[in-house]
């Protein structure tokens, strides 16, 4: 071993920083009432199991297709939900025409040195069409993101 080996980083001191970003290949839709993939995942292997994982998504282009709707999402490490993503949980009695855009900050203490998978899954509360990614035309394309960074514990 060498002496850069036996280095230890301070707590809270970044390690590593993976991103994934959306392609440009338009919205991602589902009218299922359980949540589904969106596509929006990224995996990232902790140094060590005393690591925490800082995840940020942002997800852009959010609609439901119809009124009376909810377009509702969550953020899980591998099958276990960490969390819901509540502002993006809206109903009203009326289709908003609108795309919406929504985010959250989750500090995950996954106790693992193996690679663990982050993703974002959307369902749709009352059976219509809801949307992720929403592109209007080719001219605007909408991202959404997901970082995940690893924090020295």
């Amino acid at each position: 071993a060498t002496g850069i080996d036996n280095i230890k980083a301070a707590t809270g001191a970044v390690l590593q920083v993976v991103n994934f970003r959306s392609p440009n290949s338009g919205n991602v839709t589902t009218t299922s009432t359980s949540y589904v993939d969106t596509g929006i995942a990224a995996t990232i292997t902790p140094t060590s199991t005393s690591s925490k994982i800082l995840v940020i998504a942002n997800l852009n282009g959010l609609k439901k297709g119809n009124s009376n709707n909810i377009v509702s999402t969550r953020l899980l490490r591998g099958s276990t939900e960490l969390g819901d993503i509540d502002s993006m949980n809206t109903y009203t009695d009326s289709q908003i025409a609108a795309a919406a855009g929504a985010s959250i900050s989750y500090l995950d203490n996954p106790s693992t040195s193996s690679a663990v998978t982050y993703k974002v899954q959307f369902a749709s509360a009352g059976g219509g069409t809801v949307y992720i990614n929403l592109r209007w035309n080719s001219s605007y394309t909408t991202h959404s993101t997901l970082t995940l960074m690893e924090i020295a514990g």
